[in-house]
């Protein structure tokens, strides 16, 4: 199942609904395929699925995941193979789902949140993705399917998690830094 977003039961028992049910073996849990590395998993206000992936060299992505739709990995990414080789980005092949944002240069994206709290109410309905090699958070803001990077705020730290607190507020996990026991902060 590499490169698919699953969709089960609590008690691990397959949805008759979903799109490859009547397909033999693991297919049938399959949700929506064609994807390269989701780092990040979250439904949005309206309920739904959206993730975020590491590209390759250069195309991460903010993906809205739709039943059976196929994203086009490996024959398709706005980055490239890490030998320098071309991938075709995605407008050349129409038949598979592009993603709604993509970064190249890349973000190295992390985690995802759609955020609903009080503290920041002009932002209620955006995402924030975490950014490794970016060192930031990233707010999103969407238009029905269609998605835009709306502000991109420097940690100056890798970005592992971000999280809404139950008080409205933002909450960050960094990665661990060296000379520090490899221990990281949680940032409110």
């Amino acid at each position: 199942n590499l490169g698919k977003v699953v969709r089960l039961y609590v008690d691990g028992s397959i949805p008759n609904d979903n799109p490859f049910f009547t397909s033999d073996g693991v297919a049938a849990e399959v949700w929506s395929l064609g994807h390269r590395n989701p780092l990040g998993l979250a439904f949005d206000e309206s309920g739904r699925l959206w993730d975020v992936e590491m590209g390759p060299r250069g195309g991460d992505e903010l993906n809205l995941v739709q039943r059976g739709a196929n994203y086009g990995y490996p024959i398709v990414s706005n980055g490239d193979h890490y030998d320098g080789r071309d991938i075709p980005d995605h407008y050349t092949h129409p038949e598979f789902s592009p993603p709604a944002v993509f970064w190249n240069p890349v973000i190295s994206p992390s985690s995802l949140m759609f955020y609903s709290g009080s503290e920041f109410p002009d932002w209620q309905g955006d995402a924030f993705i975490g950014g490794l090699s970016s060192q930031s958070l990233v707010r999103i803001e969407f238009d029905g399917d269609s998605a835009r990077e709306a502000q991109r705020f420097d940690m100056g730290r890798r970005i592992r998690a971000v999280e809404q607190g139950p008080d409205g507020s933002i909450w960050l996990l960094e990665d661990g830094r060296p000379g520090r026991g490899g221990n990281g902060y949680l940032l409110k």
